[in-house]
């Protein structure tokens, strides 16, 4: 039975630049928040040690991906590192019809696919406290030849410009408070389904 007092479940989108830290909030929120929902994607990358399919990612190859994208089984796809990755619209569109609300993080792409095709959906920027602190970030990783820092930079500055398109902005001065803001913003446990104990 559906309670018609009960606002509907949610899909919300976080996206943000590059080392803003969207994972390290993502962490934080799910053993706070059971009720919510994580989005798995679907990738053609090869699974890496401790991954488990079904859990990380759901790992297909290429020909599935191109099968899921051609038969709008998809929210959003994109390639990146020669490797396609996308959210399955099945799993999405089934806990929000069971009253769950869903948490996605993508990329900025992604999230304009998904307001094309979602335009319900609720789109959060993870913004970092300045871009001097995000540079520095990128930077403090060490690992990367000055032409790769350089690209990284001017990559991370285009998507800080976008955060006009978004519906909400969460600044990640601390990631236990950036995490708050956002579990506010995903809608309570009272709205997720009550299930029998047992």
């Amino acid at each position: 039975m559906t309670d018609v007092s009960r606002p509907p479940a949610r899909l919300t989108v976080l996206s943000g630049p590059s080392g803003v830290g969207k994972d390290s909030v993502i962490e934080w929120i799910k053993p706070r928040a059971p009720w919510v929902w994580f989005s798995v994607s679907a990738t053609t990358r090869k699974m890496r040690d401790g991954e488990v399919d079904g859990i990380h990612y759901h790992f297909v190859n290429r020909a599935q991906f191109r099968h899921l994208e051609a038969s709008g089984q998809l929210l959003e796809w994109a390639e990146f590192a020669g490797n396609l990755y996308g959210t399955p619209r099945a799993g999405v569109e089934a806990r929000l019809d069971q009253g769950i609300p869903v948490l996605l993080k993508i990329d900025i792409q992604g999230a304009r696919q998904v307001r094309a095709v979602m335009p319900e959906a609720q789109l959060v920027f993870l913004a970092p406290p300045s871009v001097e602190e995000l540079h520095r970030r990128l930077r403090g990783r060490g690992t990367e030849d000055e032409e790769t820092i350089r690209r990284r930079l001017l990559h991370a500055d285009e998507e800080l410009a976008s955060q006009k398109e978004f519906d909400v902005t969460v600044v990640n001065d601390s990631v236990e408070r950036a995490a708050d803001e956002l579990l506010g913003l995903l809608g309570s446990r009272q709205l997720a389904p009550i299930r029998a104990h047992g």
